[in-house]
């Protein structure tokens, strides 16, 4: 089982807010839904766009390239059924935001 990883300051990503980080060899997008933390793969599989960057509304984090969209907690293109982001484990630990890398959900295909 992969480790965890420390990515964050749960006060760098205030309810409401995405950030961008990296874990590992990946580019996470790190969502705060109501004071849930949620992590997905951060590279919009449409042209690599960076999710952590966008816009967050409720759970729905859109891409600020090109407006693609993703539930954060399921990683479910919002348009398509076949397109899914990984989403990965996330915890707080004593106010640091730590994440599995490795996936839980998701396939990261783009044949919306």
């Amino acid at each position: 089982m992969a480790d965890w990883i420390p990515i964050a300051r749960a006060t760098e990503c205030l309810p409401g807010q995405s950030i961008e980080r990296v874990a590992g060899d990946r580019i996470v997008a790190l969502a705060n839904v109501g004071g849930t933390f949620h992590a997905i793969d951060g590279l919009c599989p449409h042209q690599g766009g960076p999710l952590g960057t966008g816009g967050l509304c409720g759970a729905v984090l859109t891409c600020p390239w090109h407006g693609w969209q993703f539930d954060v907690a399921t990683g479910r293109h919002q348009s398509s059924a076949n397109v899914r982001q990984d989403v990965f484990e996330v915890r707080e630990r004593d106010g640091t935001v730590e994440v599995r890398v490795t996936a839980i959900s998701g396939s990261s295909t783009a044949e919306a």
